[in-house]
């Protein structure tokens, strides 16, 4: 007789556009759904990923709770959606449903599994109240979640020098769908077009929205040195708040003198058809990457990488790009340097290396059996 499969609810901050939302999203879509039935639970909104997993005919709830005013009614909201759902097991994502979750599967007995998705818990760039979550899930660790997934080395490193249980943690990189992101000269040709921008002029570019962490200063001032050497590059920015509307990045942009060589795109959902346009892409970040999807997506499309040394950027650009420290514009114009001063084949050798690196080590079929495995092992251990 066929076994029925086993039903996991997926428990998650919010369903908005960020690293973490976007890797559940994908990690649904190849979810063994003869294995495992899902249902998703947000604390807040559904937000814009929430009707991407309905239409994989994947029950989504939302909470609406308020992080600003919490409210203790919404717990036992959730309490008594979990009892209705009893499911086999709880997944949780971000600290938060870590908390929220973890409390409420240890109180009606259903094993959970914590989710670690940020690298840094440094106060000076996270919210006090954020901290006290930290604090808690650390003393907790060791009693509710049977384990703790961690997208990243980095993640895990530091969360346990904050006191989390090292024993429960298990490193699971996000994954790629190589069939999605892949090289397509013809939307880089077209958007080229849409921008003025010649086919053999060279294009730089972040993908990343706009916050303190991504730290779009650093990437302004590399361009600014670049710029000197090689004035007729070209700059893109794409993310959430990257648009001349937004007076801070341009007030910068201005500053270097620099309007006329930046692009801003805003937050986009065609990103397999904008990162093909680009000849170098990366991230400036100063601090709290744990594994960036914007890295893997680029070089799935073929496109060579640079990188702060944040985060697990180093080992997911392996040799297949440059890596430099944070906060260091110069280092960053002189990597810019380094790879475009490459043959057009030196360089595009050096993409097709970086597709098959994510091919070869974070394919999202590979990720998506990683999960399902550890499922089923914390299931049969909890029978």
């Amino acid at each position: 007789m066929k076994r029925a499969p086993f039903t996991i609810v997926f428990l998650i901050t919010d369903l908005e556009t960020g690293g973490a939302e976007i890797m559940l999203y994908r990690l649904l879509a190849h979810l063994d759904r003869e294995k495992f039935e899902p249902t998703v639970i947000s604390l807040r909104r559904a937000g814009p990923l929430g009707e991407k997993i309905c239409a994989l005919n994947i029950p989504v709830l939302a909470l609406g709770m308020d992080p600003d005013h919490p409210n203790p009614f919404a717990w036992f909201k959730l309490l008594r959606i979990l009892k209705h759902i009893h499911p086999s097991l709880i997944q949780t994502w971000m600290y938060h449903s870590d908390l929220l979750g973890g409390l409420a599967g240890f109180i009606i007995r259903i094993p959970v599994i914590w989710g670690i998705h940020n690298s840094t818990t440094d106060p000076a760039h996270t919210r006090r109240r954020t901290l006290i979550i930290v604090r808690l899930c650390a003393f907790l660790s060791r009693l509710i979640p049977a384990k703790i997934i961690s997208c990243s080395e980095r993640a895990c490193q530091v969360h346990v020098q904050a006191g989390y249980a090292r024993e429960k943690f298990v490193i699971i990189p996000n994954g790629f769908d190589i069939t999605e992101f892949k090289p397509d000269p013809d939307a880089a040709k077209n958007l080229r077009l849409q921008m003025g921008i010649e086919p053999t002029v060279s294009l730089i570019g972040m993908v990343a929205r706009y916050d303190p962490q991504k730290d779009h200063a650093n990437f302004i001032r590399a361009a600014q040195i670049y710029h000197q050497t090689s004035p007729q590059t070209h700059f893109l920015l794409c993310g959430e708040g990257l648009t001349w509307q937004n007076t801070s990045i341009g007030a910068e942009i201005d500053a270097a003198g620099l309007r006329s060589q930046f692009h801003l795109l805003g937050r986009r959902i065609d990103m397999p058809t904008v990162y093909p346009v680009l000849s170098l892409h990366g991230l400036s970040s100063a601090y709290g990457e744990a594994f960036p999807n914007a890295l893997g997506e680029a070089m799935a499309c073929g496109v060579p990488c640079f990188a702060t040394d944040v985060g697990d950027c180093s080992f997911i650009i392996g040799d297949t790009g440059l890596v430099v420290p944070p906060k260091d514009s110069q280092a960053l114009a002189d990597a810019w340097e380094q790879i475009l001063c490459l043959s057009a084949e030196e360089r595009l050798t050096l993409g097709e290396r970086a597709r098959q690196r994510i091919q070869q080590l974070f394919s999202i079929a590979q990720v998506a059996w990683r999960y399902e495995e550890l499922y089923e092992q914390v299931l049969q251990g909890n029978r």
